[in-house]
C-alpha cells in the first residue's frame, strides 16, 4: 500500500481518534493535523500536534504530538511523526515533543529520528483537590518523553 501526506480537519482527525486511538480520547484542541491516505484517498493514520501539555515546555518554541492513531498500515505512524516535526520546524519552532507508554515500543519515533529525552515514573493521575478530573483508565503507567529538536 502507498501512503501519502494529506491535510485533515481538526474534527476528522479527532473522530479517527476516537475510533482507534488504543487508550486516550481525541485532544480538546490543536494547533494543526496532518493525515496519511492510501491510493484510493483513505485515511488510514492521524497525528494531532498542539500546545505542550506540560506547563514547563509551553514556551513558545514548543508544540507536543497530543495524539497519532492509524489503523494498522504499515510505516503510517513514522510518516506522521516525520511530518508533524517537519510542520513544526516550518511554522518556526524548534522543538516538538510526545509521550508513549511503558508497553510501546517507540518503534515509529526512532524509525522518524526522534530521540528519548526522559523516563517518567507512574503517577496517580492527574486529578487533584484544587482541580478535580475524571480517571481516563491510564493511571500508573510509567511513560517515555521523546522529542525532534533543531
Amino acid at each position: 500500500m502507498n501512503l501519502h501526506l494529506t491535510p485533515v480537519r481538526f474534527r476528522d482527525a479527532a473522530a479517527f481518534v476516537a475510533m482507534w486511538h488504543r487508550h486516550n480520547p481525541p485532544p480538546a484542541g490543536s494547533k494543526f493535523c496532518i493525515g496519511v491516505a492510501d491510493e484510493n484517498g483513505i485515511l488510514r493514520g492521524v497525528a494531532m500536534v498542539g500546545r505542550p501539555v506540560a506547563r514547563p515546555f509551553d514556551n513558545g518554541h514548543t508544540l507536543e504530538v497530543n495524539r497519532t492513531a492509524t489503523d494498522g498500515s504499515r510505516n503510517a505512524n513514522s510518516m506522521l511523526y516525520g511530518a508533524a516535526w517537519r510542520a513544526t520546524k516550518a511554522l518556526g519552532f524548534t522543538r516538538l515533543v510526545t509521550y508513549t507508554q511503558a508497553d510501546e515500543s517507540g518503534a515509529s519515533l526512532r524509525a522518524a529520528g526522534w530521540r528519548i529525552v526522559a523516563e517518567r515514573p507512574a503517577r496517580p493521575g492527574w486529578d487533584t483537590p484544587s482541580r478535580p478530573r475524571c480517571a481516563t483508565g491510564n493511571e500508573f503507567m510509567p511513560r517515555t518523553l521523546w522529542e525532534a529538536v533543531s
